[in-house]
């Protein structure tokens, strides 16, 4: 008994000292999202994508810039040489030396390509915009993904407080049990009732805060924080009105960011499909350079040296009429996935469109549950306070008081539960709908 008693005062007392050295800051939900938009390893992957599309997307990336190009070269050949002249006389010459050198600058540029260039140089925007879509998209599953931590977070903080107010209230009741057999007014029974009961609440609390521990690191991961941070989340949840919510599924259509990439890649499909039929026209360019040559020769030739400079210029016309029929059938192809592509986005519609109405349907359930919930609490603690007042009447027995008290317990920990449940219903119909980064959390 006494063993007992020293090891459930021992536990009290490292419950007290834990409650009070680790209160830590709150952490807020709009700091939550900072921290997570600026540190979290899946969005600045995604950041780094955006740079690239934007890169791609450059002038620099267009074709349409000429190409300048250097060129600069020496030759020196050594040769023997037998010259025979016109007047019929001969000159031979061992090891003869020929140098020459040369250097330009030319310059290139496609004044006409069959407008291949310009869709392309179109559909490069168009993958600019669709990776815009992709990190919005990992913004959102990140978001959600955040909440789904946090609010766990929450839920297992306020059943540690219940967990804990019910520890407090079964190691009351074993003081007056104790109490109450040392003057004779109840049996042994109460107080060994009440002692296993007190374990049994002691045990529940620490594996509580064990999980909520173990969760919170969860939570630093997303943030990619200190494993060892100390902080407290916020336990408030408000919803969204019923005529908000119902105005963004009627505007999902253009907000949900699966359709909106499909509609990119549909766009990005046309333009490949009208480039490549850039292959029936011809392709128009210009050509100009600037260059130096200089030569010097052996008495074999007509000159000892020569130097030139000067300027050119060209327009050339390609035309090809016939690759062996590689383009035509890229066209064909084209053409049909552009066909895939507007099927695909059908599909989609269909899809998001069944998961909305889940999604909404799932929300205005868990919503309704939680409603329950509040009106069962509050029933479960009155039936529990007249419980408590009978208990110490005599009326009934520590057994039945013990039921009323799980009760309780089990009445604020699924409330609890079905609050957050219907907050992250809530936030994936939002998301579904495309408003989840438009609204305050």
């Amino acid at each position: 008994m006494k063993q007992l008693k020293h090891a459930l005062l021992i536990v009290g007392i490292l419950f007290s000292s834990y409650s009070i050295g680790q209160v830590g800051p709150v952490l807020s939900k709009e700091e939550a999202i900072e921290e997570t938009l600026s540190n979290n390893f899946g969005i600045e992957i995604a950041g780094n994508d955006l740079e690239i599309a934007d890169n791609n997307q450059g002038i620099l990336n267009s074709g349409y810039l000429p190409r300048l190009t250097g060129n600069a070269g020496a030759n020196y050949n050594v040769e023997d040489q037998e010259v025979v002249l016109r007047d019929g006389s001969e000159n031979n010459v061992e090891g003869a030396e020929t140098e020459r050198y040369n250097a330009s600058l030319n310059l290139n540029y496609t004044l006409f390509d069959g407008l291949g260039r310009w869709y392309t140089y179109k559909r490069l925007k168009e993958e600019y915009n669709l990776t815009e879509l992709q990190v919005r998209q990992t913004i959102e599953t990140t978001t959600l993904q955040l909440f789904s931590v946090y609010y766990e977070v929450a839920r297992i903080t306020e059943n540690v407080a219940v967990l804990k107010q019910t520890y407090n209230n079964t190691r009351d009741r074993l003081t007056r049990a104790e109490y109450s057999f040392e003057y004779g007014q109840v049996n042994k029974l109460e107080v060994l009732n009440a002692e296993v009961d007190l374990v049994t609440d002691s045990i529940n609390l620490m594996n509580a805060r064990q999980q909520l521990r173990n969760t919170k690191r969860d939570l630093t991961v997303v943030l990619n924080s200190d494993l060892d941070r100390n902080f407290e989340v916020d336990t408030t949840v408000s919803f969204i009105g019923e005529l908000q919510l119902e105005n963004f599924v009627r505007t999902a259509d253009t907000n949900n960011v699966r359709l909106l990439q499909a509609q990119k890649n549909i766009s990005i499909t046309n333009y490949d499909y009208k480039a490549s039929r850039s292959i029936f026209l011809p392709t128009i360019g210009l050509s100009g350079s600037y260059g130096w040559n200089q030569g010097n020769f052996p008495v074999t030739s007509f000159a000892t040296s020569s130097t030139t400079t000067g300027y050119s210029a060209g327009v050339s016309l390609t035309w090809n009429l016939f690759d062996g029929g590689s383009g035509i059938t890229n066209v064909k192809n084209l053409r049909i996935q552009q066909d895939s592509q507007e099927l695909l986005l059908q599909q989609i519609t269909l899809e998001v469109n069944r998961d909305i109405a889940n999604a909404q349907g799932n929300y205005e359930n868990l919503l309704e549950v939680f409603r329950l919930q509040e009106q069962n609490v509050t029933t479960a603690q009155n039936n529990y306070d007249r419980s408590q007042e009978r208990y110490k009447l005599g009326q009934i027995t520590s057994v039945e008081l013990r039921q009323a008290q799980i009760n309780l317990l089990n009445a604020k920990t699924n409330k609890n539960l079905a609050k957050y449940e219907a907050k992250l219903a809530e936030l994936e119909l939002l998301q579904l709908t495309g408003q989840l980064l438009n609204v305050d959390f």
